[in-house]
This record gives C-alpha cells, sequence and structure tokens, in this order.
C-alpha cells in the first residue's frame, strides 16, 4: 500500500532506548487512500515513530464497497522496507514489478520485501465481495538488509495458538512458540487475536520486545485499559505477560519486536537513511529507471511529491 499523501513530511524515526511498561494511547488520523477508501493511520504519529521494526500501521473499514470501485492503488515504488497485507474481510489484487500477480484474502499474508527497489499495485479485483476490512503494515529493513533483492510472499496456512477463548494468528515472527512462515529481517512479532465473549486470560510475551495492540473490531481490554475499535495501545516492554479481556466478542493487532536500534528516515514510500538516499529513489522512480514496471493494472503510475523544503535528517526515537 502506498502512503499517497502528496505533502508527505519526513519522519525521523529509530534509535536506541526502551521504555518500560506503559498504557499509552496514540491518537490516529484520518488519510484518503485512492478513489473511495479512508485509512486510520495510527504509525508513525505525534507521540510514537515505531514499534520495533514496524514503522507504518494504516487500518481500514469495515466500508461497505457494494456500488464501489473498493481499494484502488496504482504502480508506487518503495524502498528499504517489508509491507505486510491483512484483510478480515474482502479481497486486495496484489501486482508488482516482479510479475507477481496474488489476490490476498482474509487471514492470508500477503508480505512483500522491497530491499533496493520494487513497486506494486493494490485493488479491489472485479467481481468484489461487499466489505473491505484489514490492515497495512510497514517493518523497516535493518541496514545490512536494506539493499536485499526484492521479493513477494503468500502464505495461506499460518500458525494459530488456541486457549482460554483466544485465537491468535501468527502473521509474521514469534509468538508463544507459534513461528510464522514470512521471511522477517528483525526480531518482531506481528499477530491478529481473536477474543470471544467472557475471555480473561494473559498472553506469554517476551520482554525485550516492545509492544502495541491495535482494536480490529469490538471493545476488549489490554493489560486493563478498555480500547475502542481503531485505537492504538503503546506499551512498551517489561512484560512477561499481557493480561487481556474481553465482554464481548473482538479482534485486535498485536504488534512488537525489539526497540529498532538504527536511526531512518521515512519519506513517502521509501525508507533510507539519508536525503541522499531518499533524492535518488525519488529521481530513480520519476526517471522509469530501478524500480521497474507493474504491468496490467488499468490506469496510470503515481508520480512522487516534491521533496520538502527542509533536510532530511536521520534522528533518534524521540522527537
Amino acid at each position: 500500500m502506498s502512503n499517497l499523501d502528496l505533502r508527505p513530511a519526513p519522519s525521523l524515526c529509530g534509535g536506541t532506548g526502551r521504555t518500560g511498561p506503559v498504557r499509552d494511547v496514540q491518537p490516529g488520523k484520518q488519510v484518503p487512500l485512492g478513489e473511495s477508501t479512508v485509512v486510520r493511520r495510527l504509525l508513525p504519529n505525534l507521540g510514537r515513530r515505531m514499534v520495533g521494526g514496524w514503522c507504518f500501521v494504516d487500518h481500514y473499514g469495515p466500508d461497505d464497497i457494494v456500488d464501489e470501485p473498493g481499494m484502488q492503488v496504482p504502480p508506487h515504488p518503495h524502498m528499504g522496507l517489508q509491507t505486510v497485507s491483512w484483510l478480515h474481510e474482502g479481497e486486495v489484487l496484489h501486482r508488482d514489478s516482479l510479475g507477481s500477480l496474488q489476490t490476498v484474502r482474509p487471514r492470508e499474508l500477503g508480505l512483500m520485501t522491497s530491499g533496493r527497489a520494487i513497486a506494486h499495485s493494490e485493488e479491489s479485483p472485479h467481481g468484489h465481495g461487499p466489505f473491505l476490512h484489514g490492515a497495512q503494515l510497514w517493518v523497516a529493513l535493518p541496514g545490512e538488509h536494506r539493499d536485499t533483492a526484492p521479493a513477494f510472499e503468500h502464505h495461506t496456512d499460518l500458525p494459530v495458538i488456541n486457549g482460554g477463548g483466544l485465537s491468535a494468528t501468527v502473521i509474521l515472527g514469534e509468538l508463544a512458540g507459534a513461528t510464522s512462515p514470512g521471511t522477517t529481517y528483525s526480531p518482531l512479532v506481528g499477530a491478529d487475536l481473536t477474543l470471544t465473549a467472557g475471555t480473561d486470560t494473559r498472553l506469554p510475551v517476551d520482554p525485550d520486545f516492545e509492544y502495541a495492540a491495535l482494536t480490529i473490531s469490538g471493545e476488549s481490554e489490554v493489560d486493563g485499559v478498555r480500547l475502542a475499535p481503531g485505537a492504538l495501545l503503546y506499551l512498551g516492554c517489561g512484560r512477561g505477560e499481557l493480561p487481556l479481556r474481553a465482554d464481548s466478542d473482538s479482534s485486535l493487532l498485536l504488534l512488537g519486536g525489539e526497540p529498532f536500534e538504527e536511526e531512518i528516515v521515512m519519506w513517502w514510500n521509501f525508507v533510507g537513511r539519508s536525503q541522499e538516499d531518499i533524492e535518488a529513489a525519488r529521481a530513480d522512480w520519476m526517471t522509469g529507471s530501478r524500480f521497474g514496471e507493474v504491468h496490467g493494472y488499468d490506469g496510470d503510475r503515481l508520480t512522487a511529491p516534491e521533496l520538502p523544503p527542509v533536510p532530511l535528517k536521520p534522528r533518534g526515537r524521540a522527537r
């Protein structure tokens, strides 16, 4: 998925440091995406730029798209990151400059590693279902892997942890001994948690990881904090287990990882380490080199926005 903001601000992320256990609800903002989709952008936000390697989180829907085109994101570039597509309802057709053509359906992992350069498009296919509901997430690649070869993975058989009213699908990384088949480049986890009404349980987590929880549907309590749909709760590090409660059926995403130790600059759809990285990526996209071509999308590719008038400087995690 693309950041379609025509005036994207540079996101200065990364840096060392661990935050002990906290309960910090992070605000999101409404952002238009393509022709008919509005998303809630929860990361980066004014208070926090990253959770482990996770550097971008959009939550969308549930949207009624019976008479709408649904998601329509034209070809656009990525560099230095992985994209994670995760659906609860609907379908998204992925095309990329490697020649991949794949429909991603609910609770299937669509994982794209941009590495040094890739381009892709995303759209609701013809004859799509009535609703669209899901999340799009990015993971920043550490420096030693940011120039890796681009790749796309599609996994339909993901590990599931069940017990005590909780069902946890491990999307990426490892949780409670279960490991996703998706490729990772830093210690992290992403999991889809479903809680049935009356659930009161504790989920084992890694005390060295920082975590955040995003409510997808229903209301649930995470470590004593009640969350409405679309809310992101930052939890910090230092927990060995995470208390979870639900009075009604609900679901949420759990994101975590070791605090990302590197400083990065995130601008538009690129993750780099310097102004020069971003300038070169933008120029390569505009001239048609490096990122390749996406075939089959009915429409023009996106044009990169103008670079901001201020220098893009990598900085640490604190503002």
